[in-house]
């Protein structure tokens, strides 16, 4: 029999213990006087302490754990926890399943645990195994569990799973509407999250700094600066724009919806000290916006207040030259990040390449992917690829296509990059080998498509799409567009659609682009004086660009896109690129 002392005096020991050394010798104790088969919360305790202690080892708590000639729940629990939350949660996948086999019951924390493996392993077969399990143990009355389940099904895609379990919850706790809200934000449906912090308010119930964080988000994710407008309102007026993670995705929520001037405002306004995440955060808002002179000025502010810049700093400005064209500046930053100790990885070799490519400096773009210390991925030959397109080098095209495949890239844009290119020349025939290969490796296009925000609800426009209910009014409005821009002096970009058919056939495509029909939808539907904000999945093409300027002048309306590289705000005119991206 173990003397209650002992246990008391073992599992205070352990409770001090500071390094996996101490546990150790605390464990020769136990197996030297055969307490550790029998003193099962001791034994327990030291198999949690070593499985999820910041001192603690996995590997050494499962050698633990294969001691024990009959592990009980308690012991299960401490190594599935562990394995949970490490870089393999798979194992607390197989280790749940051997407790299954050995006849062990599962309790709420062992469902717990196995979920959050489920989630970090985004195992959807397994998650729904477990809420068949929960719901049969007769768990479901835990929130905790209910919350944590509704965060998996959120984690692996399955919104309306997720939703389903949050309606059947017969009492929501602060933390289960946040799980909601964050996964709805974090997933594609943003505006779904939006309505249920709005709805969570109505409850009655205190919003915290997640559950803001969370409507951050989803006003980032649509570009939706009336609703961020609204919530930063709120979060000042809550005081909790003293956590530096709100104002660090407050700054991120306003370069987003395409106003990098408020988002410096709440910048240089923090009643909170900043992080390297805050400079971070405001000096990539710069580089979406192509403000590379102010984005190194940052750089150097930041220097002189004692906060050390990291390779995150360095990519942001590095982007922000790129997206300025400020090549020489951009090209000086990056052998300086040799010189202060920072190492360069490949997001950080691929942007300068990127920055050389666009100046069409494309021979030495080539030289420092040959010159690299590390292996060039294939995003790095892809963005040469892009440049020599944009410029016509067919040599270097082929040689960028040629590793390209070596590699075993599979992506569409690889081949359509490489055709164009001949294209430009008129090598139709070459043009034609290549999209054979395409087409024998049955790979698409990704169709070019874009939204646009009217009266609270996102429209979304294909390339050449008529799904939408109101497409006939759409088109006639393009076609006024364009009859009244071709006053002002507009041409039709012909010359990039690369395809062997006529001019009024090329015309055509080009009318009916994504972010067209979307201005063309908001220029119907929305006020004059709101501006039109349009975020595409792809870079806008030349034409686009054109249009756009003088739809700005011509309707006297603010435009802002937001592509896949950056923004564009087209005012009276002009463009905030301008002209360079």
């Amino acid at each position: 029999m173990i003397g209650k002392h002992t246990t008391i005096f073992i599992e205070t020991a352990l409770q001090k213990c500071n390094s996996l050394s101490h546990i150790k010798q605390i464990q020769s104790h136990l197996i030297s006087t055969s307490l550790f088969q029998f003193s099962l919360s001791s034994r327990s305790k030291l198999l949690e302490l070593t499985s999820i202690s910041s001192y603690g080892d996995l590997s050494y708590a499962t050698l633990i754990f294969n001691y024990i000639n009959h592990p009980l729940i308690y012991d299960y629990n401490a190594l599935i926890r562990g394995h949970a939350q490490s870089s393999n949660p798979q194992i607390a996948l197989y280790l749940f399943l051997s407790m299954l086999r050995a006849s062990q019951k599962p309790d709420a924390l062992t469902c717990s645990f196995v979920l959050k493996a489920c989630a970090r392993a985004l195992a959807k077969f397994e998650c729904y195994l477990m809420h068949s399990l929960v719901f049969r143990s007769g768990f479901m009355v835990d929130m905790l569990l209910q919350t944590t389940l509704m965060d998996v099904y959120c984690k692996v895609g399955e919104f309306r799973d997720a939703k389903k379990v949050f309606d059947e919850m017969p009492k929501r706790d602060i933390v289960s509407w946040n799980a909601l809200i964050c996964g709805l934000a974090q997933g594609s449906f943003p505006n779904e999250a939006l309505k249920l912090f709005y709805k969570m308010l109505g409850t009655g119930l205190n919003a915290d700094e997640i559950t803001v964080l969370g409507a951050l988000s989803a006003c980032s994710q649509m570009g939706a600066l009336k609703e961020g407008d609204k919530i930063w309102c709120f979060i000042k007026e809550e005081k909790l724009d003293m956590k530096v993670v709100v104002c660090n995705a407050g700054i991120d929520m306003y370069s987003k919806c395409g106003f990098v001037d408020r988002a410096y405002e709440v910048f240089r306004t923090m009643r909170c000290k900043k992080n390297v995440i805050t400079w971070n955060t405001m000096v990539m808002g710069f580089a979406m916006h192509g403000h590379g002179i102010e984005a190194i000025a940052l750089l150097k502010e930041m220097e002189c207040v004692g906060v050390f810049p990291d390779t995150l700093t360095y990519l942001g400005v590095l982007c922000a030259c790129n997206h300025a064209g400020l090549v020489d500046e951009g090209f000086r930053l990056f052998n300086l990040m040799e010189e202060k100790g920072i190492v360069r990885n490949v997001k950080h070799y691929g942007t300068v390449v990127d920055l050389l490519g666009r100046a069409g400096r494309l021979n030495e773009a080539y030289g420092i992917i040959n010159s690299m210390p590390i292996v060039p991925d294939v995003v790095l030959w892809q963005t040469l690829l892009g440049a020599c397109k944009t410029y016509g080098n067919v040599e270097l095209a082929e040689i960028a296509s040629r590793k390209l495949v070596e590699m075993g890239s599979d992506s569409c844009g690889d081949f359509v990059l490489l055709s164009n290119v001949y294209a430009t020349y008129k090598r139709w025939n070459d043009v034609g080998r290549v999209r054979e290969a395409m087409n024998s490796r049955v790979l698409k296009k990704v169709p070019g498509f874009s939204y646009t925000e009217v009266g609270g609800i996102l429209h979304k426009f294909i390339n050449g799409d008529r799904s939408h209910p109101s497409w006939r009014e759409i088109y006639a409005k393009l076609d006024e567009i364009m009859y009244k821009i071709k006053e002002h002096g507009y041409v039709p970009g012909t010359r990039f659609v690369l395809h062997d058919i006529g001019e009024e056939d090329k015309e055509y495509v080009l009318s009916y682009h994504s972010e067209k029909l979307a201005v063309a939808f908001a220029l119907l539907k929305s006020s004059q004086e709101t501006p039109i904000q349009v975020i595409k999945n792809l870079r806008i093409c030349v034409d686009c660009h054109a249009v756009l300027k003088l739809v700005s002048k011509v309707y006297n309306r603010e435009i802002i896109v937001r592509d896949r590289a950056r923004f564009h705000r087209f005012k009276e005119g002009t463009c905030s690129c301008k002209d360079y991206w």
